[in-house]
């Protein structure tokens, strides 16, 4: 159950960074009589991706971390 959250978290980042390079790259793609902006897909698009799936990770991590220590944590007087 716990893998299967994390592997859900990452891919909703995944999806995060996908809409964040969308908005990006409204307009850039292909400009009024100007050459594409390739950086758009060299650049932008693997770093939204990556960073989107880490961000998911990471705020995976956090929520199972506190989770766990509320779980494990002793029952108040």
């Amino acid at each position: 159950m716990e893998a299967a959250a994390g592997c859900l978290t990452a891919l909703a980042g995944l999806g995060a960074g996908l809409v964040v390079w969308w908005e990006r790259a409204q307009g850039r793609v292909s400009r009024f009589e100007q050459a594409p902006d390739w950086r758009v897909f060299v650049i932008d698009l693997p770093l939204c991706t990556v960073g989107g799936i880490g961000v998911g990770a990471l705020a995976g991590a956090l929520v199972h971390r506190l989770l766990r220590a509320r779980r494990t944590a002793p029952p108040g007087p």
